[in-house]
């Protein structure tokens, strides 16, 4: 019973010497192993390693992909020289963290501002090389991919590897853009006063054709009624000159007829004629042969 205490203090001893002697290593994980300030041995593998205990200590860095997103927009100039605002942001993780402890002590944040400068160098190259509507459409993708491949090649160098570079937006300043709008602006207007002139022209062209095509048909169509109605008229006369010169007799009856009838076709007519008159020889009585 009297060995108790010793045997305990001795477990205890064990289990600190064991803790202050093993290390585990996360899969999200790197791990570097250094000997009095010197590196010994970089993990990469997950599993339980063991180290010597108080002269060797560890240092863990992140394995998965992180990212670099900056809290500003960067302004650069065009080949037309034009300010331009990028947004942008960078996909990196480490590959070498013994090069990464190396080259930037192992702070993440100087890591960044290492690959900040390296993309903003090669933005402000390809940028002055390109004109706005290049750099916002035509040629993006283009820009991006020679970004990626010049920041891998510099921040490889650092023991850093780029996944991804992206811009994702282009603007342009405040006070540039509302320039460049006025002027959009006064380019539609002057598009669209001149495509209502053509318009208007158009539709005067085409309502003086239709006016003078209207009085083509209008002249055209009095003349046929004209001679349609000459012909009527040659006709009628044709018929009743056969008609009255078989009977003329008939034929100044019939026009007394008429005259009687256009005479007393009102109630207040007064005539003052003589009743011998040839005017009423018909109403005295029937003419012998």
């Amino acid at each position: 019973m009297r060995n108790i205490p010793k045997l305990a203090t001795t477990i205890v001893l064990l289990l600190i010497i064991l803790t202050l002697s093993t290390f585990t290593v996360d899969q999200r994980e790197h791990a570097i192993v250094f000997r009095l300030g010197e590196i010994v041995s970089v993990k990469d593998k997950p599993g339980l390693y063991i180290k010597a205990p108080l002269i060797d200590n560890v240092r863990f860095f992140e394995k998965r992909i992180m990212t670099y997103d900056p809290p500003q927009p960067d302004r650069f100039i065009t080949s037309e020289k034009k300010n331009v605002l990028v947004d942008s942001y960078i996909k990196w993780r480490i590959i070498d963290p013994s090069q990464y402890y190396v080259s930037v002590n192992g702070d993440e944040r100087q890591a960044e501002r290492r690959l900040s400068q390296t993309v903003n160098d090669g933005l402000r190259a390809e940028f002055g090389k390109r004109t706005i509507q290049e750099v916002v459409s035509g040629e993006r993708s283009e820009i991006m991919d020679i970004l990626k491949e010049r920041a891998d090649r510099d921040s490889r160098t650092i023991g850093i590897e780029i996944i991804d570079v992206r811009l994702r937006r282009v603007d342009l300043p405040k006070e540039v853009s509302e320039s460049v709008y006025q002027r959009m602006n006064a380019e539609r207007k002057s598009v669209a006063n001149e495509l209502r002139s053509q318009g208007f022209a158009d539709s005067e062209k085409i309502r003086a054709e239709a006016e003078k095509e209207r009085d083509i048909i209008i002249t055209e169509a009095y003349s046929d009624a004209q001679k349609v109605k000459g012909e009527g008229d040659a006709k009628a006369a044709r018929i009743y000159a056969n008609t009255f010169s078989k009977n003329k007799e008939f034929y100044d009856f019939y026009r007394s007829l008429e005259a009687y009838r256009k005479s007393f076709s009102g109630k207040e007519d007064i005539m003052v004629l003589d009743p011998n008159s040839d005017f009423f020889k018909y109403l005295r009585g029937p003419r012998k042969k």
